[in-house]
């Protein structure tokens, strides 16, 4: 762990090095061009690219870093340095082409700023209204615009890993075990012996022993990992890759269809489109949700608090500075407490970033086995990057901006290219605003069975149609009917590797509409079992009346079982679903059967992957996911 320790912090020293050296628009402009001086095409190696630039890496006096470790440096400067670009590019159109009111822009002003990005239509409004933003504020700080991305934004980091992935047999070496090949692999990497070594013996050969997870096939071939020290543990992250099918972008017939919500995250269901002249889109009606309404409150109490720890800190610095420009010494009680207030800063920071990883992590999963339990080949998801939060409150703007819409996304295309599952985007423009069977404008109005105000609750006006849903519930719908029927127009984002729709026909829009599925009621084996509606009286008999075991007053006890009440409830309460699922509590309020494995978080309730094929329209493949429960990695 030690030594581990020694050889990350070095690669980040010298690498911070590397990135502050070339930090600066003329590099940055010279890296992304992919050439060199002599005009030879660069590689796509960052090492190999630095170096033939002539971008060296400079070592302090007396350390001997070997050749592979200097190589380790400059990938990952590389590295930062080449994301980097891509904000200097849109910082240049946005200076380029500079509104006379940077909050409010006219349509001519935008039609510039996209016509002046290199990927205008792809770069996300929010991520253009962000960098606005921060060019304004620096041009009210000094009185003028900057001159690119490095005058307002320091150096990145470029430590706290180590990426063998740039480094041969010589360095490190990755094999499974010989003894378990399954359960266990073996890296091999040289290590210093002391923090700065200072000749070829101060580095040695060590044999680091690791379980791999459940979920990584036997037949996967592993790849070269990535070494990282965090709270006293060292965490490998290692890549395995195997023969998958290939994600299709068109000629789908079952789809799945997720809408974005707030309280209730993810709503979504299975959809089908016949093979008819004039096809339809099906659906049986029945939605799945992912409701994380207590993993967000969680979250939303996390931020407050870290605000509140953020706002002590800032307080005390401004007395601590005080205190030294007049010349006199910091108040070591002020120190201390600065300290430990910066600690527990960096605490809740990491609580919060777990918990959004799990959170993350859980809500890909459910997406995904709801897909393979279905059939589906394509997962269709609304377009939410410019959604902005602003004009709905203080609170709700900020829980608006607190969804890791982006992380779940990204999540979730590696999750399903495994199974071989297609993630296309989908325009969200009137998703919830129309009828998924008739195309009628929605009146929307609070919920019936919910005397709380709001718009969640949707009624058709039409007279022949008078659907009555949920607003999330006709979304996702209306989302899965628009992907099918604009399957031909799905494209590539090479920026993102995301399949996405970028425009909707008018004319195919209108026709999308969703029929209801007719099950077939065909016998054709033995009914399931089902559960007797409970013909129990709900109230005791008349007083005359007496039970024949116990003479007392007061009337016989309802018919049926007797009912038990335990004074003391066990921690291993019974399930509620299965064990590879998130549990749902049957009361509310008490989440006691997601204790004990059934789920990542006691408040996050989920409906259970189940595998309901379509009898008249049977899809590609129809089966319910034996995978193991995943547990919260490092």
């Amino acid at each position: 762990m030690e030594r581990a320790r020694w050889l990350t912090a070095l690669v980040g020293s010298l690498a911070a090095g590397v990135v502050q050296e070339h930090w600066n628009g003329a590099d940055l402009a010279h890296l992304a061009s992919g050439v060199d001086r002599s005009g030879t095409s660069l590689p796509s190696q960052g090492w190999m690219a630095l170096r033939r630039l002539g971008w060296s890496v400079t070592v302090a006096e007396g350390v001997y870093v070997p050749d592979r470790v200097v190589r380790i440096v400059q990938e990952q400067a590389g590295r930062v340095l080449r994301s980097a670009w891509w904000r200097a590019e849109i910082t240049a159109a946005l200076l380029a082409t500079w509104p006379a009111d940077p909050a409010r822009r006219t349509e001519a002003e935008w039609e510039a700023l996209r016509a002046a990005l290199p990927d205008g239509p792809v770069v996300a409004t929010s991520v253009l209204l962000a960098r606005t933003r921060q060019i304004a504020a620096f041009q009210d700080r000094h009185r003028r615009l900057l001159a690119d991305v490095t005058e307002c934004e320091s150096a990145p980091r470029a430590g706290g890993q180590v990426v063998l992935a740039a480094v041969d047999k010589q360095l490190a070496t990755l094999e499974r075990c010989p003894e378990d090949p399954v359960r266990y692999g073996v890296l091999t990497v040289r290590l210093p012996v002391k923090p700065a070594p200072a000749c070829r013996a101060d580095w040695r050969a060590v044999r680091i022993r690791f379980r791999l997870p459940p979920h990584v096939p036997a037949t996967a071939v592993l790849c070269a990992p990535t070494l990282r020290v965090r709270q006293g543990r060292l965490l490998l992250d290692v890549p395995y890759a195997f023969v998958v099918a290939k994600p299709e972008r068109a000629g789908h017939r079952t789809a799945v269809a997720f809408d974005w919500g707030l309280n209730t995250m993810l709503t979504g269901g299975a959809l089908h489109l016949t093979g008819e002249a004039q096809p339809r889109v099906l659906t049986d009606g029945h939605p799945v949700y992912f409701r994380a309404g207590g993993v967000l409150a969680k979250a939303d109490r996390l931020r407050v608090h870290a605000e509140h720890i953020s706002a002590r800190i800032d307080q005390l610095r401004t007395l601590i500075a005080s205190r030294q420009e007049r010349g006199m010494r910091p108040n070591p009680w002020l120190v201390a407490k600065l300290t430990v207030l910066e600690a527990e800063r960096e605490r809740v920071a990491r609580r919060r970033t777990r918990l959004n990883a799990a959170l993350t992590r859980a809500a890909a999963r459910f997406m995904t086995d709801h897909a393979v339990a279905a059939g589906a080949r394509v997962i269709y998801l609304e377009d939410l990057r410019d959604i902005q939060a602003r004009g709905k409150g203080r609170t709700l703007n900020t829980r608006l901006s607190q969804t890791v819409r982006g992380a779940i996304v990204t999540h979730l295309r590696h999750r399903a290219a495994a199974h071989g599952i297609a993630v296309v985007i989908v325009p969200p423009r009137g998703t919830s605003k129309y009828c998924p069977y008739c195309l009628t404008a929605f009146h929307h109005h609070k919920a019936p069975n919910n005397r709380a105000a709001g718009w969640a609750w949707a009624t058709c006006p039409g007279d022949a149609c008078g659907y009555s849903t949920g607003r999330d519930h006709a979304a996702w719908q209306r989302i899965g009917a628009r992907g099918l029927t604009h399957q031909h127009k799905t494209s590539l984002d090479r920026a993102s590797k995301t399949f996405v729709i970028r425009s909707v026909v008018e004319a195919l829009d209108r026709t999308s509409t969703v029929q209801q599925q007719t099950r077939d009621r065909t016998k054709s084996g033995p009914t399931a079992k089902r559960p007797v509606p409970g013909k129990r009286r709900m109230v005791p008999a008349p007083p005359g009346n007496r039970t024949p075991t116990r003479a007392r007053p007061g009337g016989k006890r309802p018919a049926g079982r007797t009912p038990t009440h335990p004074t003391h409830r066990s921690r291993r309460c019974p399930r509620q679903q299965g064990p590879t699922t998130i549990g749902t509590p049957a009361r509310p309020h008490r989440p006691d059967g997601a204790r004990l494995g059934a789920g990542f978080h006691r408040h996050a309730h989920t409906t259970p992957t189940r595998g309901q094929p379509w009898p008249s329209h049977p899809p590609e493949r129809s089966r319910t996911p034996g995978t193991t429960q995943e547990t919260q990695a490092d």
